[in-house]
């Protein structure tokens, strides 16, 4: 084939490419786990949905999905188990509220995988001693929790899975509210539907507080000739305005663990990945500037370069310096880690 044909296929198969995507270069064999960069360590060699504590010297997060949540100091990388100790049908996630009390996301009754992740989750309070076990919100909860850093104040999402008789099909709604203790046991208060959203354009989730608590960043899930791709959005608590911070059509973009200052956000993306890995399977972790249709989008992990593997469920620590986060494989469902790692921001 001559030069001047070349050209023109190659251009054929760029201009085939979805629109954001990538070429995706050659995958490498072994593992991205023994090929660490300088930046990123070894946490644990189990484990999933890391959270910092407060005070960034701890690091909460699940066993194993549907498992118990254990508890790792960072300085003496010694682990405990936190939920061992009463039956319980298995937690999905973990996290700290301001006050040092546990989040737990968990069913009551477990019927099997898919049910039960879908329609049977709900809020949970441990206390920060862990000695007792934690007692229920009441409240059911689609996927993940946005807990605010200083206040006792969260943000999550239900749909019909969880309350068939207050939405339609693929309908969605994102909530806020209050964690009050009454004589010693918590409650939601102040409960406020924030947002709704038909569906399918939309399925909503909770992700992230910033700006002192008036906006909520949250994921878009939406539906795609080439399957489901996600948004990162805000929502302005006080107007109802929202902001599309990465829309891309083609493109998975999943808003994670946002900065301190609110800032930044990480993101699962698909971005790089090939125009046939545009998913939540083919992931990495990027570093998003929470602007307007934001361009300031920047790579931290390369675990898709290696076959089989990908980066997931990142979070920030509170002084903003590092970044902990999963080793998963992209034939596994969405939050199941095989270790958690440490990421230095400064290296």
């Amino acid at each position: 084939m001559s030069d001047r044909q070349v050209r023109p296929a190659i251009l054929a198969v760029m201009i085939l490419i979805a629109p954001g995507a990538s070429l995706a270069q050659a995958k490498k064999g072994g593992s991205p786990e023994r090929n660490l960069p300088s930046n990123i360590t070894q946490l644990t060699g189990f484990g999933e949905r890391a959270s910092w504590s407060p005070d960034g010297n701890r690091i909460a997060f699940m066993g194993k999905s549907f498992g118990d949540a254990f508890e790792i100091d960072l300085k003496s990388r010694l682990t405990h188990l936190l939920t061992g100790h009463f039956l319980h049908k298995g937690f999905l996630r973990v996290q700290y509220l301001p006050n040092g009390d546990f989040f737990l996301i968990g069913a009551r009754t477990f019927e099997d995988v898919r049910t039960t992740r879908a329609r049977g989750q709900e809020m949970w309070i441990m206390k920060a001693d862990a000695k007792t076990p934690p007692a229920p919100l009441n409240q059911k909860i689609s996927e993940g929790v946005a807990i605010s850093r200083t206040r006792m104040k969260i943000a999550w999402a239900n749909g019909h899975g969880q309350y068939p008789e207050q939405f339609k099909e693929k309908e969605s709604a994102l909530y806020t509210a209050d964690i009050e203790y009454k004589d010693g046991v918590p409650t939601l208060v102040n409960k406020k539907e924030v947002l709704r959203s038909p569906g399918p354009e939309c399925y909503l989730e909770a992700q992230d507080f910033r700006n002192d608590d008036t906006e909520l960043i949250y994921s878009c899930y939406r539906e795609h000739p080439q399957g489901i791709k996600a948004d990162v959005m805000g929502l302005k608590l006080e107007t109802g305005n929202v902001t599309a911070y990465r829309k891309i059509d083609g493109e998975y973009n999943e808003p994670e663990g946002i900065s301190p200052d609110g800032q930044w956000t990480l993101v699962e993306s698909s971005r790089d990945q090939g125009p046939d890995r545009q998913s939540d399977r083919y992931i990495d972790i990027w570093k998003l500037r929470l602007e307007p249709e934001s361009s300031d989008f920047v790579r931290l992990t390369r675990w898709g370069d290696y076959e089989g593997y990908k980066a997931s469920n990142p979070v920030v620590s509170p002084d903003g310096k590092r970044i902990a986060f999963q080793s998963a494989r992209n034939d596994e469902p969405a939050g199941v880690g095989h270790g958690i790692f440490l990421l230095d921001m400064k290296k």
